[in-house]
């Protein structure tokens, strides 16, 4: 390996590709709530938020770290953290959309940069570490 030449590690690659496909499919769940005009941008956030950390938690478990054990308690601790990110989401999109007024499809995108990396220093060495 020359000096210039950066390896990561596989569990943190796959980690980010599970943490991508749980991001989109957060994402489009959202949006796809929204479209209905039926819920508050709040709770489809919260459902869509749900079901993107399910998605992380159950991929990573069973494909990246492969853990199998105190598989409950590693999933609410994925979870807790998960429910942190949303805490951060809910104040920015309160924020910016509620108080500020913008679009809450760009806020919510524009927050889920920061929230991921968040969860993934956390999840790394608390849930799965």
């Amino acid at each position: 390996m020359t000096r210039t030449e950066v390896r990561v590690p596989r569990t943190l690659a796959l980690y980010g590709v599970i943490g991508v496909s749980g991001v989109l499919l957060d994402y489009l769940v959202f949006l796809l709530l929204l479209g209905l005009d039926a819920l508050h941008p709040q709770v489809a956030n919260a459902i869509s938020t749900t079901v993107g950390i399910t998605n992380n938690f159950l991929l990573n478990a069973l494909l990246n770290f492969r853990t199998r054990d105190r598989f409950a308690v590693r999933f609410l601790r994925f979870y807790a953290v998960g429910l942190t990110g949303l805490a951060l989401t809910f104040v920015v999109l309160q924020v910016f959309s509620g108080w500020l007024g913008l679009d809450p499809r760009w806020v919510k995108g524009g927050a889920l940069p920061v929230v991921v990396f968040l969860q993934y220093t956390v999840n790394k060495k608390w849930s799965f570490g």
